[in-house]
């Protein structure tokens, strides 16, 4: 069970952290407001086509939820975080996203009735945050140390906004994940063509087959596919555990970067990663141990 658990979560950490390169690839041909709402329409579609083809139907009908979930998830952050990464370094970017598994620790009492803040999760969000420090810690200490506080609420604000979506997925009753994944994004794929054709008229900048090969993965793979193993995740292990895929995918990120340049994996990289990895297996072992001890 455990096991599954970690292979779910790696496998979120590893699609997304793959994104970045095929969002550069993409970025020949498409700007990036128009492969924000072009992915999340093929994801959308590639969730229906598979829900069509295994014959899952939904059992109840609760659009306003999903569409809120989907203005949180991913309407609202989508033109916060590019508007607030033009004035921040990437690292610090990736820090302040990192603190997403803070707010979800915060705010689970607020959303979740009867939940509390468990040490389990506490401990291991912690765990998890320093080894995204140290992931980043050459480029923080080699920084000018100026820091845009407009830009870095706006980041901040996505995160949370993140935080309280997840949340919110814990009140979808009686859904299969497909059918909860299908509809989050349908509903977002629908606000952000919206928002897109509002704020920037779509331009194709010149033909490349892989720029479309590129926008056709982001869709289908990093929010079909991904959104399905997300809403898996929160079913199995609750929003403070899935939460911490926003440690994984950096790390992952960069290492597939330093792969694909064939440069050298610095120590504190893999330091870094197994740092995330203990986090994961602290909230994992403590959580079960609680669960176990509360039995008896």
């Amino acid at each position: 069970m455990v096991l599954k658990n970690y292979l779910i979560l790696l496998s979120i950490g590893f699609i997304w952290g793959s994104q970045f390169i095929f969002q550069e690839l993409a970025l020949v041909s498409f700007s990036p407001i128009w492969i924000g709402a072009i992915r999340a329409v093929i994801g959308a579609i590639t969730l229906i086509v598979i829900c069509k083809a295994i014959g899952v139907k939904s059992s109840s009908k609760q659009w306003a939820l999903f569409s809120v979930i989907g203005l949180l998830e991913a309407s609202i952050p989508f033109v916060l975080v590019p508007w607030g990464q033009q004035d921040l370094d990437s690292s610090i970017a990736a820090i302040l996203m990192g603190t997403l598994p803070f707010y979800v620790l915060l705010l689970t009492p607020v959303f979740i009735k009867g939940a509390s803040i468990s040490a389990a999760n506490t401990i291991s969000v912690v765990v998890g945050f320093c080894g995204l420090i140290i992931l980043f810690y050459p480029q923080l200490s080699a920084g000018t140390g100026d820091i845009n506080l407009i830009s870095s609420l706006s980041i901040i604000v996505a995160a949370i906004c993140f935080a309280i979506a997840l949340l919110l997925l814990n009140r979808v009753r009686n859904e299969h994940p497909l059918i909860v994944a299908r509809n989050v994004l349908s509903a977002a794929s629908i606000q952000l063509i919206v928002i897109a054709t509002l704020t920037t008229p779509f331009e194709y900048k010149e033909t490349s087959s892989i720029a479309l090969i590129s926008v056709l993965y982001l869709g289908a793979i990093c929010a079909g596919v991904v959104y399905y193993l997300y809403m898996m995740c929160i079913k199995r292990t609750g929003p403070v555990f899935t939460s911490m895929t926003n440690y994984i995918v950096p790390a992952v990120g960069v290492l597939i970067g330093a792969l694909l340049t064939n440069e050298n994996i610095s120590t504190n990289t893999w330091i870094a990663l197994s740092t995330i990895l203990s986090a994961l297996f602290i909230n994992q072992v403590m959580t079960k141990k609680s669960k176990n001890d509360s039995s008896t």
